[in-house]
């Protein structure tokens, strides 16, 4: 193998929207960081099969707002 082409992978500690945490190695952060996830196979509509909007900067108020007068409901 080529020397100093290889990512360097730390371990990491990866906190999941229901508190629940576990450790890994990755390439991200540096070591003993941790890695705070928005959405997770818990909260996940693929998974959990139950539709949640998550609101990024307002994207969906202001949708709603530009389409208020079109018969969607909010």
């Amino acid at each position: 193998m080529k020397k100093d082409i290889h990512p360097d992978y730390h371990e990491i500690t990866v906190l999941m929207t229901d508190g629940t945490e576990y450790k890994t190695r990755s390439t991200w952060g540096e070591p003993g960081d941790t890695l705070k996830l928005d959405i997770d196979p818990t909260s996940h509509p693929a998974w959990t099969g139950e539709h949640r909007l998550v609101d990024s900067g307002g994207q969906v108020a202001k949708f709603n707002k530009r389409f208020e007068g079109m018969g969607l409901k909010s």
